[in-house]
């Protein structure tokens, strides 16, 4: 965005991110440690604001299942601050990052918008009822709103150490590091594996495409393609030098088996495509992590 020219204010209540993230750009931005549950803070933070890029949440499913409470209000009070104080301030649009998980475990594959969501953990939950609440906001107040649904979005600067962290982090980091890493369930569960730069694409293309495509809808942002977690360790054994095994553990409550998108409505309505595949991704990962 700063590439464009444009100007970015960041909000970010630091629990999971890091301000050595944006070190670099935090010169150039107007960033605000703030937490979207303080409503004067996100009316603050909408003042003056075209765009509203709403990527803040607790984003784990086995976190929600641990504290339902503590995702409640992150992902579905918070959200509804955001959207509030973007109403007020006449922000022209809000792009919400929603999850994948509202589709659940049902076996149809690849997953498009118009299945019916059958979400298993709060996590999920609450993911998709700030859908709903996105296109309330729209219906009820004018404001124009886009969900994109996420696939397993990974790449640089996600934090392994985190117990809640994304599969590929943990995989990649252990296997750098000549440690094993853990696969629960049979390893045959498998994700639509969306690097980063998909979803930021993703992103600006929802801040601009037509209203009448766009306002009040959901998209499913991935690549269109599978890969099992065996098959993703076999990838990475050569990109890290691993020469060991995994080791098995028991499947996890709330996880689901497979996970595949359709992108048809995006490719139609936002004119996106995936740019970078799995493959690439996860070597520009690797080397990410290599080079820390």
């Amino acid at each position: 965005m700063l590439a464009r020219g444009d100007q970015v204010r960041g909000i970010d209540n630091l629990s999971t991110g890091k301000q050595e993230n944006i070190a670099d750009i935090l010169d150039r931005i107007d960033f605000v440690e703030r937490d979207i549950i303080d409503l004067d803070a996100m009316r603050t933070a909408c003042a003056g604001v075209d765009f509203v890029l709403h990527q803040a949440a607790i984003p784990s499913v086995p976190k929600s299942v641990l504290d339902p409470l503590g995702s409640n209000r992150a992902n579905i009070d918070g959200t509804v601050n955001v959207l509030v104080a973007a109403r007020d301030a006449k922000v022209k649009r809000v792009v919400y990052a929603a999850s994948s998980s509202a589709y659940g475990d049902t076996p149809t594959l690849p997953k498009h918008e118009a299945m019916s969501p059958h979400p298993i953990s709060p996590y999920a939950v609450a993911k998709l009822a700030s859908e709903h609440y996105m296109v309330s906001f729209y219906r009820c107040y004018g404001l124009e709103t886009v969900s994109l649904r996420y696939f397993n979005i990974f790449g640089p600067r996600q934090d392994p150490s985190s117990p809640y962290s994304g599969v590929l982090a943990k995989f990649i980091t252990l296997m750098l590091r000549g440690e094993q890493p853990t696969i629960y369930g049979d390893g045959e569960q498998s994700r639509d594996f969306t690097y980063i730069d998909n979803a930021v694409d993703a992103n600006l293309l929802a801040c601009s495409a037509p209203a009448v495509k766009t306002a009040g809808k959901v998209f499913n942002i991935a690549t269109g393609r599978r890969v099992a977690l065996n098959e993703t360790f076999k990838l990475l054994e050569p990109l890290t030098g691993y020469k060991g095994q995994p080791q098995y553990g028991p499947e996890r409550g709330g996880d689901i088996k497979h996970s595949l998108a359709d992108i048809s409505q995006a490719e139609a309505a936002l004119g996106y495509k995936p740019k970078v595949n799995f493959e690439e991704g996860l070597r520009r990962t690797v080397e990410w992590y290599r080079g820390k």
